[in-house]
């Protein structure tokens, strides 16, 4: 997939950056008195409702993992200034993006119930017993 049109995410999942709305603000980071004066900051923006790259069911699962990165209107916003340039800060928000809506994608396995083995269940008793006798040891005898 060519880089200029797409945000590849994963393999299967390439976002289309007419999808992706960018803004520049004055940064607080780091370049001194330059930062005053120039808009380093970037915010992403990606439209995830009305997006055309992911499935309905990818929407679901992005929008509840996403929840805290969502505004009002249900996109998914990405904040970039600890770069010097614009550009950079540009490159590191796509990333970002990029990064969050992987994390977001997996889906854990579910966990199989296993039963302890029957060593293991000898193992922590012999070392109960083997904890009281040390206790029965330490204590006073009384003549």
């Amino acid at each position: 997939m060519d880089d200029s049109v797409y945000l590849s995410v994963t393999p299967d999942l390439a976002i289309p950056r007419s999808e992706l709305e960018y803004r520049a603000t004055k940064s607080g980071g780091p370049g001194g008195q330059h930062v005053n004066t120039s808009s380093t900051r970037i915010e992403l923006l990606w439209d995830l409702p009305g997006s055309t790259a992911i499935t309905e069911e990818q929407r679901e699962r992005l929008r509840s993992k996403l929840a805290a990165r969502l505004d009002a209107e249900g996109k998914v916003r990405i904040v970039a200034s600890d770069r010097r340039s614009q550009g950079q800060n540009r490159q590191a928000a796509d990333t970002r993006l990029a990064a969050v809506v992987r994390a977001a994608l997996v889906i854990p396995k579910k966990r199989r119930a296993t039963k302890p083995t029957r060593a293991s269940k000898e193992k922590r008793l012999s070392d109960k017993k083997r904890r009281g006798e040390r206790k029965r040891e330490r204590r006073d005898i009384d003549d």
